[in-house]
């Protein structure tokens, strides 16, 4: 009767670790498309996913965040989206670093921004700011979207390759028609570690 019952155990674990890789795949797809649709390079939009959530759209933070890139509900309603929809989830977040990219204009201090807001970027006279966290998110999102960018996921490959049926983005953000483009009211809400006292930065820590 135990062997019966661990057999039944693991024939659950494995048909839940597949419908969860079925779900990971399905998530990482639908950030190539927006990506791609958007103009932004894959790589970095993966990369911002797997740091924020692990690429779970069923993520939650302690401080209210949700989803795939852990958007803020009300954020995401000034953008006139839905954070706890998957699509609206997935472009709010990746329209959030394009606006950040575009404000600041590398990827290092867009990825600061997303982390810690806009306001303490432009605080630290447009550097990283000193907290440990957002150096962290930093040099975690930079490792992995170099890993990316030599070894691509196959979502990215099968963008390429037509199956999600757009062409490849360029690796930096492309100019979008305005009529077209939603308007991202940038706010503070989410700003980190604002009270923590600057650290010795170590620049090279963050070079591409």
């Amino acid at each position: 009767m135990k062997k019966i019952l661990l057999f039944i155990l693991a024939v659950v674990c494995m048909s839940f670790a597949q419908v969860q890789a079925s779900d990971v795949n399905t998530v990482k797809a639908t950030i190539v498309k927006h990506s791609i649709e958007m103009g932004v390079d894959p790589a970095i939009a993966l990369s911002i996913a797997r740091a924020e959530s692990g690429f779970r759209h069923e993520a939650r933070s302690s401080h209210g965040a949700v989803g795939v890139f852990q958007l803020l509900p009300s954020t995401a309603s000034r953008m006139g989206l839905n954070a706890y929809s998957l699509n609206d989830n997935i472009r709010g977040g990746i329209m959030y670093y394009q606006k950040m990219y575009k404000m600041f204009g590398s990827m290092e201090l867009a990825l600061a921004a997303y982390n810690a807001g806009p306001g303490n970027v432009k605080r630290y006279n447009n550097t990283v700011p000193p907290y440990a966290e957002t150096k962290r998110f930093i040099s975690k999102i930079m490792t992995d979207y170099n890993r990316l960018k030599s070894n691509p996921d196959p979502a990215m490959i099968n963008a390429t390759a037509g199956i999600v049926g757009s062409p490849k983005a360029a690796p930096v953000p492309v100019v979008v028609n305005p009529e077209d483009q939603l308007q991202v009211e940038i706010v503070e809400e989410h700003s980190v570690e604002s009270n923590v006292k600057p650290e010795t930065l170590k620049p090279e820590t963050f070079s591409i």
